[in-house]
């Protein structure tokens, strides 16, 4: 039995992203996990309620909250997004997320500063925090031959 792999839905193809473009990725691990039916795919934004297209949001640094670049408070969209998530990876036993870099949901060592001048700093998202607490590993698509060497040990 393969373990299944939480995988942010941006990386498929899907329009999920707040400005609506698709960035899949390509990676021969990715698909062949896809063939293996591993992938469970989530976009903890949109499982939040937040609509395709939106507003660029950063979380904000020295607090929990995430706001879009005109103000809006979109905390409460990003942390049910991320139970979201979490509630897929314990009905599924998921032990390991492949999630976008950078992102306010999905970042693993990146994120943006929270002043949208596209700076980044160290830091996890928002759902990243979410599993990383609950035991899950996340990857991000810099380190995907990491986690081939973890799977099925």
């Amino acid at each position: 039995m393969f373990d299944h792999i939480l995988i942010s839905r941006c990386f498929l193809g899907d329009k999920v992203r707040y400005n609506s473009e698709t960035i899949q990725l390509k990676h021969p691990l990715l698909t062949l996990w896809h063939k293996q039916n591993r992938l469970i795919a989530i976009c903890p934004e949109v499982s939040g309620g937040l609509p395709v297209p939106r507003e660029p949001a950063e979380q904000q640094p020295d607090s929990d909250k995430v706001i879009t670049v005109s103000g809006i408070d979109v905390t409460e969209a990003f942390n049910f997004g991320a139970k979201q998530a979490l509630t897929l990876c314990r009905k599924h036993k998921i032990r390991f997320a492949i999630m976008k870099e950078s992102s306010p949901s999905c970042g693993s060592t990146l994120i943006y500063d929270g002043s949208f001048s596209n700076q980044k700093v160290p830091g996890q998202g928002v759902t990243t925090k979410i599993l990383t607490q609950e035991g899950i590993q996340v990857f991000s698509e810099n380190n995907l031959q990491d986690l081939s060497v973890l799977l099925d040990k």
